[in-house]
């Protein structure tokens, strides 16, 4: 039961972007690109490179009062038949105030006839103590998910018409007038059909990122 409920809660984002699986691996490996369009960071910068090729980094989120800091492994680049690519992922924070507590989660490229499926899944546990488990259902999770949708929206955008994310960010987005903008809603919440198979859950490789 408590597979299913973790599985169950965990956030699910797709979008298909109509650019090269080279282009979209290049912004979303590359640290310095990465915290141009992704709203959940500000900084990551790569600390270590473990014997087995997994990369270690710290990021930080500047909420402006106080910058969230915290640390994690990620490895890339596993490929499977079809030409699709794997990025998986560790994460951890001690800061008392971060809303978000210890996580995993995955990116996944899926060539198409149309473009990039990529996607994203991860879990974690509340921060907050007692306060955030309540809140995290009502609350954070649901802003966690719109964030990281309308980041992978901006991610879309850059990609495909080399707008960059300055150009998007949010209050360029609610800006009347403006042509580019970025929103979540052009994202999947749910997993769908891929090949015959549903893509859900994040890739055994996470294991592997354990040291």
């Amino acid at each position: 039961m408590g597979e299913r409920r973790r599985r169950e809660r965990a956030l699910y984002v797709e979008i298909l972007i109509d650019a090269p699986i080279e282009r979209v691996w290049e912004l979303t490996q590359t640290p310095e690109h990465h915290v141009r369009w992704d709203g959940r960071f500000t900084t990551i910068r790569p600390t270590r490179v473990r014997d087995d090729g997994a990369q270690e980094f710290a990021y930080e989120l500047d909420l402006g009062i106080h910058t969230i800091r915290g640390t994690g492994v990620s490895r890339g680049d596993r490929r499977g038949r079809a030409g699709e690519r794997t990025s998986a992922l560790l994460f951890d924070t001690a800061d008392r105030l971060s809303p978000l507590g210890a996580g995993r989660g995955y990116w996944r490229y899926v060539p198409t006839d149309d473009g990039v499926r990529f996607i994203t899944g991860y879990d974690y546990a509340p921060g907050w103590g007692l306060l955030g488990r309540l809140l995290d259902p009502l609350v954070t999770r649901p802003f966690v998910w719109w964030l990281t949708a309308w980041s992978f929206d901006r991610l879309r955008v850059w990609a495909e018409q080399d707008v960059p994310p300055e150009a998007t960010g949010f209050w360029r987005s609610v800006t009347p007038g403006r042509r580019q903008r970025a929103h979540a809603r052009r994202c999947l919440s749910r997993p769908v059909a891929a090949g015959g198979t549903i893509v859900q859950q994040a890739p055994d490789s996470l294991s592997e990122l354990h040291a």
